[in-house]
């Protein structure tokens, strides 16, 4: 039960519901009666299609392996995943940057330290910057506190209408532009216009969340790995997507620079790092400076 804000203005008491798991209907009602094909450039997660396909109430692609599947029973829809590839040389026109000196994110707001980050990077880019945030009040945050120390243009969502932001940013090669959600999906910058991504921290879902945490619950109960299976597939997905504004053209190159260093130090890290698209991993710099121009990944 959850209070909302009416269009009159008034508050109500709302009831939402939801089904904790939709693969037993996706099972039923569309795997097993049709020949189906799903195809999108975010569907292997962790390296391979297993991960999601649990969520639609399919077995594993080799059934012989160990698995937390729900339904692994032998009249489970058999399926097989193809990955055809990506048209970008990842290794050779992007950087994948993880801050792992940064301390974990907390719940405080952005730490000095993150700011500081932030401000070498835009600058280092020459603005350019694409900035993804976990929340509305961290990409308020960073902008207020980018706009007292760079001489580049910043937005920040909510100023205007997405698209107006978006066709701003593109416009003008030293704008940088600051978000939340609706921009780690569907943007679309080619050229030097959007030259490096910057994520604040790895987009898990609430965990006060009561839908999140009733999913973790039900797949632990089946003896499954709740987190790995519902908060780690989210925030991977959400990665691959947010990740994804970097190279939107052939000729593209630039920096994604994420800034939770958890990314290389928690065991789930591993997982969420096949997620992504293989950019080159610098490994010596302190902190990657490569004027976006000319991304200073290897021939």
């Amino acid at each position: 039960m959850v209070a909302e804000q009416g269009p009159d203005g008034a508050r109500h008491k709302a009831l939402h519901a939801a089904p904790l798991w939709v693969g037993g209907l996706l099972r039923e009602r569309l795997f097993g009666r049709s020949t189906v094909v799903l195809t999108s450039a975010t569907l292997a997660l962790g390296g391979n299609f297993d991960a999601l396909a649990r969520q639609w109430g399919l077995p594993p692609e080799k059934v012989a392996e160990k698995t937390d599947d729900p339904v692994p029973d032998p009249d489970a829809p058999k399926w097989s995943g193809l990955d055809v590839g990506s048209p970008f040389a990842h290794a050779k026109s992007g950087i994948l940057y993880v801050a792992k000196r940064l301390p974990p994110p907390g719940r405080d707001g952005l730490p000095p330290s993150y700011l500081d980050e932030i401000a070498g990077l835009i600058e280092a880019a020459g603005g350019r910057t694409l900035g993804l945030f976990s929340s509305m009040r961290a990409a308020k945050q960073a902008t207020e506190a980018m706009r007292g120390r760079l001489d580049t243009p910043l937005l920040c969502q909510g100023e205007d209408s997405t698209m107006q932001l978006v066709e701003k940013f593109s416009a003008d090669e030293a704008t940088s532009l600051f978000g939340t959600l609706s921009l780690w999906q569907g943007v679309d910058v080619p050229g030097p216009s959007l030259s490096c991504v910057i994520i604040d921290r790895i987009p898990f879902p609430r965990p006060d969340d009561p839908l999140v945490a009733a999913r973790q619950r039900a797949t632990d109960s089946r003896g499954g790995n709740g987190f790995l299976s519902v908060s780690a597939t989210h925030a991977a997905l959400l990665l691959a997507q947010g990740a994804g504004r970097l190279l939107r053209g052939m000729d593209d190159r630039g920096v994604v620079a994420i800034l939770d260093s958890r990314l290389a130090t928690a065991r789930y890290g591993g997982f969420l790092r096949a997620s992504l698209p293989p950019f080159w991993p610098p490994t010596t710099a302190r902190r990657c400076t490569a004027p976006c121009a000319g991304c200073g990944a290897p021939d």
